[in-house]
């Protein structure tokens, strides 16, 4: 398994908008992109995080192409960052 993780610096008082951006677009990254298989939100004080897993670290670079990505959820998350967000793939050992 491989795991795209997000991470995100989003003010509190916007945490819940961007919830909705997870909600809204979860449903469609688990039947539309290739090799997906898991996505969480995982929230913290400090930060906001999606961990998305998938099949290889080639679906997840593809992933980071599309339009699902590029266009639909960076841009619903665009007004809600702080801060460039923090992109990293790692496989599971």
């Amino acid at each position: 398994m491989v795991y795209l993780q997000i991470t995100l610096k989003i003010a509190a008082a916007n945490r819940a908008a961007a919830a909705g951006v997870y909600r809204q677009y979860k449903a469609p990254f688990l039947a539309t992109i290739a090799g997906a298989k898991s996505k969480e939100l995982l929230v913290r004080d400090e930060d906001v995080q999606v961990l998305h897993g998938f099949e290889s670290a080639a679906h997840a670079q593809s992933y980071l192409a599309s339009a699902l990505f590029t266009a639909d959820v960076v841009g619903a998350l665009k007004p809600l960052l702080e801060d460039a967000p923090n992109v990293r793939i790692y496989e599971a050992a």
